[in-house]
């Protein structure tokens, strides 16, 4: 099947291409990366968001949570590992990152009934309701 391009690439296309070399040119006698290039790939790690899915599973994860929010990632959290053990808990934990998200200009919203989103201060959250209409979808039958 050919490749549309949306998404990956076909393993055929992913082969690296073999250069010829010329018997005059020298190796490169170190492949170690320069620190300016090390340097630049750690900037760019720092500059993109990741969407990432973790579950909350003890108060004592929140930590590592607020942290992944302040590197500019956004986080989906399940919740129902730390329901199954104590409701109270769930309340404290989602308190406690209603606030954060508050005090660093983040965004917070439930995602159904057991997960919630966690967005860093430059990403918001779509809250606008769509009205839903009485007519039945249509199916393929």
């Amino acid at each position: 099947m050919p490749s549309l391009g949306i998404f990956h690439k076909t393993k055929k296309e992913e082969e690296p291409k073999v250069e010829e070399k010329n018997e005059t040119e020298t190796p490169n006698p170190s492949p170690d990366p320069t620190p300016a290039a090390t340097t630049s790939e750690n900037q760019e790690a720092a500059t993109k968001t990741y969407l990432k899915a973790m579950p909350l599973r003890d108060l004592s994860d929140l930590e590592s949570i607020k942290n992944e929010v302040r590197k500019g990632n956004i986080l989906i959290l399940r919740i129902t590992p730390l329901a199954n053990k104590n409701v109270e808990d769930v309340k404290q934990a989602v308190n406690e990152l209603y606030e954060f998200a508050e005090s660093i200009s983040g965004d917070i919203a439930r995602l159904g009934e057991e997960r919630i989103v966690i967005c860093p201060p430059k990403i918001r959250i779509w809250r606008e309701k769509t009205p839903v209409q009485n007519e039945p979808l249509p199916t393929a039958a």
